[in-house]
């Protein structure tokens, strides 16, 4: 059975492990101080927070997730980051870690969750076509140094690599939701 509930202090080492691991997904490497803040973050449950899945006793799957205000519909919930452990990729960790996310949006009075995928990612694609609705938007980002990145310097993560229980995704579920 797939346990799922806040992350707490004894998960940071398995949670930075699966997080490096999301992260690699997408080709993207980060410094330990960029670790240090997100587990700070999470942490304190204010601005960012975070929830993994627990199957068999370990740590399987991690959720990122924050509210924001919306200026036309109640205060939304952005799934920044959904990864499933590639070993257990099919056995609903990340239907359940959404689940939750979308649980915790209703308890913040959220109007909906939402999150981003790479177009590429199919597998966690087809999860994401089961739990939720493709709206048709594109996203775009701007880097706010200057430095000009415009194909994507990674701006964000996105719920989906790992996802779809079983593969990878920018989007909500098992792997990265950016």
């Amino acid at each position: 059975m797939i346990e799922t509930r806040r992350l707490e202090p004894a998960d940071r080492e398995r949670w930075e492990e699966l997080f490096r691991a999301y992260l690699r997904f997408y080709e993207r490497e980060l410094g330990q101080p960029a670790y240090d803040r997100a587990w700070r973050e999470i942490g304190s449950d204010a601005r960012l927070h975070g929830l993994g899945a627990w199957l068999d006793g370990e740590l399987v799957g991690l959720a990122h997730f924050l509210v924001h205000p919306s200026s036309s519909e109640p205060d939304l919930c952005y799934l920044e980051d959904l990864f499933t452990d590639p070993a257990v990729r099919g056995r609903g960790v990340a239907r359940a870690l959404i689940g939750a996310v979308r649980d915790r949006a209703r308890e913040e009075g959220c109007g909906s969750v939402y999150w981003q995928t790479h177009e590429s990612n199919t597998l966690a694609r087809r999860l994401y076509d089961e739990v939720g609705t493709f709206g048709g938007y594109i996203v775009y980002s701007l880097a706010v140094d200057g430095a000009g990145d415009r194909a994507g310097s990674g701006a964000g993560s996105g719920a989906g690599a790992g996802d779809g229980d079983g593969g990878g995704d920018r989007g909500a579920e098992d792997v990265g939701a950016r």
